[in-house]
């Protein structure tokens, strides 16, 4: 909600044995939020009005919306430590000692700039600057992860904004309530995330880490590599999730001859299914069994949290091979692990965990057959660029007063996105 003008109309009008008062306000776009109450008379009126008064401006300055941004703003921005290799690249804008690029061109503009790694726990260096930040910028593949309580203690905060795709590191049902904006850089990485989930069939299908281990290890055993290895042409693939990603993924997949299929909560416009030569599968549960290989490219939200458990993973064909891109709790951790071991799942992949960074007895670092990587799949130096001048164009929008791309935002105006509800 946002307000160009707060104004409080007394119109007295006749409605049978009652008076009205109305209190109106105007926003930005000119339509009235109007309150009515019965007249009383005398002080009763005033306290009446006063109170009508009180509970408008208190909507307004709830909002704490993202557009009113007069003035120098504190911007908080939490990314992770390049370290020796920050110099070896002057395009490595993602890290901290890149800052997104925007550094010098925030400070002439007279904001202040503040960039950190340090995230967790009350005496991080984020938890320092809660109090009087105006704008987070955080990313998924270092996440600040920014909670009711302190969304709750932030009390200038007006604007969170994800450098990438993907803002489930954000309690965003508390973000709606408090009246923020939250927007990511949609489609900045989306190229990025579909090549990795292909490089990562083609490594597990082809059982090419074995083969990699023995050239470093000094060892050579071809019937060691090659009686797992499979071509990808004639498999049946799977999207769980058929967005962006998904549909890049497909495109992708589609010159290798493959049977593809996907699942979502909405079909594929029919032309580009038929292009594609997707076929859609309504029931998940009917589809899972037919995947020589399923890909997880749907969004976290509280129905897909875990959605991937010992029973979902019971239906899949034995031998499956699965990578998940999408977001690490997704799946039942203990339940990958354990089809891995017992060569149910004949391949997990993805970049994906929870919680991250992964810690060092997390399962899936020692399970057989995996192709588990930190979160890079969307951070490339292509995809760095897009998601800085993304974070870039917004910032600007944000000083001017103007709206953001509409896919861009997560939450507004107290509404969430559709994926995430």
């Amino acid at each position: 909600m946002r307000w160009r003008s707060l104004s409080i109309k007394f119109i007295v009008t006749s409605g049978g044995r009652r008076l009205t008062l109305v209190v109106s306000s105007v926003l930005l776009d000119g339509s009235p939020l109007p309150l009515s109450l019965p007249l009383c008379s005398g002080s009763g009126i005033m306290a009446m009005w006063r109170a009508a008064a009180g509970k408008l401006l208190g909507r307004a300055l709830a909002s704490r919306a993202a557009h009113t941004s007069a003035g120098s703003k504190k911007i908080v921005g939490v990314f992770y430590k390049a370290g020796e290799y920050a110099d070896m690249n002057p395009n490595f804008v993602g890290c901290v000692e890149g800052a997104l690029g925007i550094r010098g061109w925030l400070e002439s503009k007279g904001h202040s700039y503040i960039v950190t790694d340090d995230k967790e726990g009350l005496n991080s260096e984020l938890e320092k600057h809660i109090e009087d930040m105006h704008v987070l910028i955080t990313t998924p593949f270092h996440p600040a992860y920014v909670t009711a309580e302190r969304i709750k203690k932030a009390k200038n905060l007006e604007l969170l904004l994800t450098a990438g795709i993907g803002s489930d590191h954000i309690d965003l049902p508390a973000a709606a309530a408090a009246g923020l904006t939250v927007a990511e850089v949609t489609g900045s990485n989306t190229v990025s995330v579909a090549e990795d989930e292909l490089m990562r069939i083609l490594i597990l299908l082809r059982n090419f880490l074995p083969g990699y281990q023995q050239v470093v290890q000094g060892e050579w055993n071809v019937a060691g590599i090659a009686h797992r290895a499979y071509d990808l042409e004639g498999k049946t693939v799977g999207t769980v999730g058929a967005g962006r990603i998904g549909r890049l993924l497909l495109q992708r997949l589609k010159p290798f001859n493959c049977n593809l299929l996907y699942h979502d909560r909405l079909r594929i416009n029919p032309e580009l299914e038929r292009e594609i030569g997707a076929k859609f599968e309504e029931d998940l549960d009917a589809m899972l069994p037919k995947c020589d290989i399923i890909v997880i490219n749907t969004p976290l939200t509280e129905k897909t949290r875990g959605m991937f458990n010992k029973e979902k993973i019971a239906k899949m064909k034995k031998g499956v091979i699965i990578v998940n891109n999408a977001r690490g709790a997704i799946m039942d951790t203990q339940a990958v692990a354990d089809a891995c071991s017992s060569g149910h799942v004949a391949g997990y992949g993805g970049d994906v965990w929870f919680p991250q960074p992964a810690p060092k007895d997390h399962p899936w670092r020692y399970m057989p057959n995996h192709a588990m990587t930190p979160h890079i799949s969307g951070t490339t130096i292509d995809a760095q660029l897009r998601y800085a001048a993304g974070v870039k164009d917004m910032l600007d929008r944000y000083f001017k007063g103007e709206d953001f791309p509409e896919q861009n935002y997560i939450v507004k105006e107290g509404q969430l996105a559709s994926q995430y509800q």
